[in-house]
Order: C-alpha cells, then sequence, then structure tokens
C-alpha cells in the first residue's frame, strides 16, 4: 500500500538552476516552479501536469490575507517547548521582522528553495503525509549521526502517529507544516488558506508545546496571496532545490545518485525526501556518509535560512541583505 501511495507521491519539476549551480543571468521566464504529484491524504489524485508558470499561479493577484491578532502561540524568543520527556528547551529560532522579509522578485512572491552562503552546509527533509513505517528507523540513523533535519506533516498525520510527533521533536528535529488537508494552496481563498495552515498549528501545539513556523505546500504549489497568509501566521514558506526522487521506489542506489550527483546540490541547497519511502531510509545512511564526503554539514531547515533582512532571487535563492 505504501509503495502505492508513495508512487504517485512528490512529482515535481525542479528548479532549473539550484544554489549549487548559479547562473544569475538566468532569463526571468526561467523562474523557480515545482508541483509534486503527491497522492491527496483522501486517496485523491493531483493534476501532474502542471508547468512551472502554473505552480505560481501565473497571473493570480490575490491581496494579500487582512491582517488579523497575532496567531496565539506564535514562535517568540526565548519561547519554552516541551519534550516527549516532559521537559523544556529554549527555541533556537525566533520569527523575524517581516519589514525586512523581500520575497518579491519581478511581481511574484517566492518561498525558499534554496539559501545563499558561504558555508557548506545542507538542509534535509522530509515531508511526512501518508504512513509511518520507517519514522522510528530514520530517526535511530539520525541519532547515530548525531544530525538534525526537519519534518513536514500534514494534519492527518500528525492526528493519526501523534507519538511520533513527540519523538520527532523530542529527537531535536524541525517539526514543519504541510497543511491540513494536503491541497492546492493556490485553488484555496486567503481564508482557506490560513485554516490550513493553523489546523495543523493548532494540532501539533496541543500534543507538544511546540509552535512550527516552517510550511511546505503540498504539491509545491503556492500564488502570491500564500506568502503573504504565511507571514501573517508567522511561517516561512520552503520548497527544495534538490529532489531525492525516493517517492519511485527505484532503489537505494538511485536515491543516492539522485541526491549525491544532483545539477543543483551546493551550499544551502534544501533536500526533499519522504518518510514511508520503500528505499529512503535504507539509504539513509550511505546517503549521509556521501553527503559529509563531500564536505557538506547536513542541518535542519531552521538552522539555514535567515530569519530577516533578506531578499530572493528568481531562482527562489534567499540572499541576506548587507548590512
Amino acid at each position: 500500500m505504501i509503495k502505492k501511495k508513495l508512487l504517485l507521491a512528490c512529482l515535481c519539476t525542479a528548479v532549473l538552476t539550484g544554489c549549487g549551480n548559479r547562473n544569475e543571468d538566468m532569463p526571468e521566464s526561467a523562474a523557480l516552479s515545482g508541483v509534486e504529484e503527491h497522492e491527496a491524504e483522501a486517496g485523491e489524485s493531483a493534476d501532474a501536469e502542471k508547468d512551472t508558470e502554473g505552480s505560481m499561479s501565473e497571473g493570480a493577484e490575490h491581496e494579500a490575507a487582512n491582517a488579523e491578532e497575532d496567531m496565539e502561540g506564535s514562535v517568540s524568543a526565548g519561547a519554552e517547548h516541551e519534550t516527549e520527556a516532559g521537559e523544556t528547551a529554549d527555541a533556537v529560532f525566533t520569527f523575524g521582522d517581516k519589514a525586512t522579509m523581500n520575497n518579491q522578485v519581478n511581481g511574484r512572491e517566492l518561498p525558499i528553495y534554496c539559501v545563499d552562503t558561504e558555508e557548506k552546509k545542507v538542509a534535509l527533509s522530509f515531508d511526512a503525509a501518508w504512513g509511518n513505517e520507517d519514522t522510528e528507523e530514520l530517526l535511530s540513523i539520525l541519532e547515530a549521526h548525531d544530525l538534525h533535519v526537519t519534518f513536514f506533516m500534514t494534519g492527518g498525520w500528525v492526528e493519526n502517529y501523534p507519538e511520533d510527533v513527540k519523538a520527532i521533536l523530542a529527537a531535536g528535529h524541525d517539526l514543519g507544516n504541510h497543511s491540513e488537508n494536503h491541497k492546492n494552496m493556490s485553488e484555496l481563498s486567503d481564508e482557506e488558506k490560513k485554516e490550513e495552515i493553523l489546523s495543523v498549528h493548532r494540532k501539533v501545539k496541543d500534543i507538544t508545546g511546540y509552535d512550527m513556523f516552517l510550511f511546505r505546500p503540498p504539491y509545491g504549489d503556492y500564488d502570491n496571496a500564500l506568502i503573504d497568509v504565511l507571514k501573517d501566521c508567522e511561517y516561512y514558506g520552503i520548497q527544495w532545490d534538490v529532489d531525492s526522487l525516493d517517492w519511485k521506489n527505484e532503489g537505494v542506489d538511485a536515491i543516492l545518485e539522485t541526491v549525491t550527483k544532483h545539477k543543483n546540490l551546493g551550499n544551502g541547497s534544501i533536500i526533499l525526501c519522504h518518510n514511508g519511502g520503500e528505499y529512503t531510509a535504507e539509504a539513509l545512511d550511505a546517503l549521509i556518509i556521501e553527503l559529509e564526503a563531500q564536505g557538506y554539514e547536513i542541518v535542519p531547515v531552521s538552522e539555514l535560512i535567515y530569519p530577516d533582512n533578506y531578499h530572493m532571487d528568481v531562482q527562489g535563492r534567499q540572499i541576506a541583505d548587507e548590512s
């Protein structure tokens, strides 16, 4: 069952130019896209044939959601999160100053696909929307390497596997939001977008005391309005520039070659994997070893991105403003 689900999961047209292979003269028409071919949580498949322009809902000029009162329990400096053991740990990330977050490029609001950095760091991330057969194994491998990563979870996954949510947080990983119902966000009203985000936020908050601040849109689908709504909810929109294609279930070697030889792999890359893939857990140990052999430090998304004082380029690369 998992194989069938993951076979339909997460096909994305990756960025044309990644953080590792920069082309500053890239034409505007080559701006980023990405539509995964995820199967919806309810079992319905998504339209897989959206192109680059479609993923951003070209021409959509949605107005940003009206500012409401700050979300209850939003991330703040010194906030304390409960761990599975009932202990608390100081938050290491504080949501930035929205006034200094510039996500607009040529009239479009972009999520973060990768980060401009001189440090040889990459972020490893896992989307969790279906089963959890390999979650324990993934956590064990990551612990053995003393690594922390980011897990993006749907509302259904959080409901079905609350103990795994706690275990992920207790192990020191980012908890990321992957929407409540795994819908195409660009097709929703601003209020519907907000509810898709906050519904999962409330569930995770109730279970763990943790305030999420990273959001990955289902199918990689977004529009200008989503980025504005995310900021209102004190969230960062996160995509990827290296897709492991682990959902294809083509074997360990295929995953390793796809990631470690990816044309976009470079400083500041965000790597997309999935829990529940047939070979993902089996490939993880070797993947970590090879990335580290190439000199990369593997970090969670929260340790890679800039919280504020940044702008974007057409590849969706987050660039720190000069001080």
